[in-house]
């Protein structure tokens, strides 16, 4: 092979040089072997080879990488990469079509994070070559989306960050629903509930079917509102969920979907049972059952919260114990189980999510409601109706025309 080489580079007629050079490079390929391929990727980046020469070989070199073995494919591509990385800016279009064929064999086996990596590897900031926001926006957009597949919202956000600068600008239709959904999925995964919960229903309630070359079917718009459903009975208990909750209640598609039960009950403010929890709980993905510091998972903080937010509209006061049986906290020795359930309400009021307040001494919790709060304000809007209409009882009677 070095007397093959060292006959290439003596030729002086460029094209005659470069059809040489391709004639060895079908050898190698036909060889299926890594070693003449390091060899081939050695010569082309030594100072024997003109960068106009090295850089069209390298390009057919890189189309090419699909026709070896996958394990040769691997060895040899990341062979290229490291050899190239010192000269790297000259070779950017090279280095592009290695990297994408790389992911692209990553991902046929399920292996999204080294997809993703690979991926991210190309430098979409190059001052050599001219690259539109669209090709900047779709990379970002599959590298989030290939981390989401191994959930991995923290790099999967990286590049979602990066993405929020080009999309405001797209017009590209299907990149910007992409990106919505990865959106959406990286806050579902940061345990930010409500906040996904209106990220997938806002997407559920696309309207159109066909985007782009992408076709919308019901099943994705379902799986959306379903999303939406359940991030919101895992979000916090307090007044800005039960706002999402009616309106996920009084949209008609609910009704269809298999959580719809228990959306009615929390909505409804009803005392979930532990039956109905493990049902719900089977439709859950594996970071919404986590365990927290506190060792409650994230499904028993939402349920122990909107149990204990019911009870409020139920009880005017109820002692630690009692509620901390009530929501369903298994009662272990030493009255843990009722100064967890202090512990939990004291936070909610003092987040605002729920009004009362806690007696210690006497190990009771007092709740309060806004019905006085609710009969004073009706009855100052009847003061004020009935002040108006005294007012145009007086004007009738003084002749004075009334305003409509």
């Amino acid at each position: 092979m070095e007397g093959a080489f060292a006959k290439a580079s003596a030729i002086t007629d460029q094209r005659q040089k470069i059809e040489q050079y391709k004639h060895i490079l079908s050898t190698v390929f036909s060889s299926d072997d890594v070693v003449p391929a390091k060899k081939f990727i050695d010569h082309m980046l030594s100072d024997d080879v003109p960068l106009v020469v090295s850089r069209q070989l390298l390009q057919s070199f890189a189309q090419d990488l699909g026709r070896l073995e996958p394990e040769s494919q691997k060895e040899i591509a990341h062979y290229t990469l490291a050899q190239i990385q010192p000269r790297s800016v000259s070779f950017e279009e090279q280095v592009l079509i290695i990297r994408e064929k790389l992911a692209e064999l990553y991902e046929s086996e399920q292996q999204w994070s080294k997809a993703a990596q690979m991926l991210s590897g190309i430098n979409l900031d190059s001052s050599m070559r001219v690259i539109d926001d669209k090709f900047k926006l779709a990379k970002c957009v599959q590298v989030a989306r290939l981390y989401l597949e191994d959930d991995d919202a923290v790099n999967a956000e990286a590049f979602i960050n990066k993405a929020s600068f080009l999309v405001s600008s797209s017009q590209h239709e299907v990149l910007n629903l992409q990106y919505k959904v990865c959106y959406a999925r990286i806050l579902d995964l940061k345990r930010k509930f409500l906040e996904a919960a209106l990220r997938y229903y806002d997407i559920s309630q696309i309207e159109k079917r066909q985007i782009g070359d992408e076709e919308i079917d019901e099943e994705a718009l379902e799986q959306a509102l379903s999303a939406a459903v359940t991030c919101t009975i895992l979000a916090a208990a307090g007044p800005q969920r039960s706002r999402v909750l009616a309106t996920l209640y009084k949209d008609e598609r609910c009704s269809k979907l298999k959580v719809y039960p228990i959306l009615q009950k929390v909505y409804l403010e009803r005392i979930l049972r532990k039956p109905e929890i493990d049902a719900f709980a089977e439709e859950l993905k594996p970071h919404q059952k986590a365990l927290l510091p506190d060792n409650f998972t994230v499904l028993d903080r939402a349920m122990i919260e909107h149990n204990l937010l019911s009870a409020s509209k139920l009880y005017t006061n109820i002692s630690f114990d009692e509620l901390g049986t009530l929501l369903g906290i298994e009662p272990p020795k030493d009255s843990i189980c009722g100064l967890q359930a202090e512990k939990i309400a004291s936070r909610m009021i003092y987040e605002d999510r729920m009004r009362g307040s806690i007696d210690q001494v006497e190990a009771v919790i007092h709740f309060e409601d806004d019905t006085e709060e609710l009969q004073q304000w009706d009855q100052q809007i009847v003061g004020l109706c009935q002040a108006l209409n005294d007012v145009l009882d007086s004007m009738a009677k003084k002749g004075l025309a009334i305003p409509v």
